[in-house]
């Protein structure tokens, strides 16, 4: 589907945007795309990133003696050690524009079913910036880079920044919005989906300790969060 919709792009002159890359023949495609000077931007999601196949198998939130984790099930579905490696490479070199979360919230009965019945998706928002900061801990990713691959980066690959009243987003710059996020990359915490602000509950991350905490979001120059509100 990749090779087709660049095909496409190059046949009819449109730009194409390629959501949540999984694998390393999609960023091989969507490097050949660009260094062809074809109008192609793509992205990642934070679970493509950094979980394998295997959490379907071995996630903390399922109980001893079961397999076949619903949490775990996603579209693309969860890929190979080599695949995550190629995206994160992806990530690293600009192949791959930005970071989206993919955030999928899914009431607790439509997961309790059998593995092949249940919807794809994982809730994304809450873990999403711990869960890619672990690059940045294992060395894989610097922090600038991820900093701009979930900021300046999805402005670009859409070209936000050109519409009324957006000048400077995704940047400090003077007159931007005023929309920004304070974190600590070294607060470690353990994600327990009961605390989720989302009504969404469906992770395969329940029990795992992440590194990296969200202090407070400023939304339009006002403080909407703040981790005062939230104990863990």
């Amino acid at each position: 589907m990749v090779a087709r919709d660049i095909a496409l792009a190059e046949l009819t002159g449109s730009r194409v945007h390629i959501a949540h890359v999984s694998t390393a023949g999609s960023v091989e495609l969507v490097l050949r795309a660009k260094a062809h000077g074809l109008p192609v931007t793509a992205e990642v999601t934070p679970h493509h990133l950094t979980l394998t196949h295997e959490s379907v198998m071995s996630s903390p939130s399922l109980p001893d003696g079961l397999a076949y984790d619903t949490n775990a099930k996603v579209m693309p579905p969860l890929r190979t050690a080599d695949d995550v490696a190629a995206c994160v490479e992806g990530l690293r070199d600009g192949t791959i524009d930005a970071i989206a979360t993919d955030h999928a919230p899914h009431a607790p009965v439509d997961k309790q079913c059998e593995f092949d019945d249940a919807p794809s998706g994982i809730i994304g928002f809450e873990t999403a910036l711990a869960l890619v900061l672990s690059l940045v801990h294992e060395k894989k990713l610097d922090l600038a880079t991820l900093i701009h691959r979930m900021t300046a980066g999805p402005v670009a690959a859409f070209g936000l920044e050109r519409h009324e009243g957006l000048a400077g987003l995704g940047s400090l710059a003077v007159g931007a919005p005023g929309d920004v996020l304070v974190f600590d990359p070294n607060a470690e915490w353990t994600v327990d989906p009961e605390r989720f602000a989302s009504k969404g509950r469906n992770t395969p991350l329940a029990g795992r300790v992440l590194k990296g905490q969200v202090v407070a979001t400023i939304h339009a120059g006002r403080v909407v969060f703040s981790a005062d509100e939230v104990k863990v």
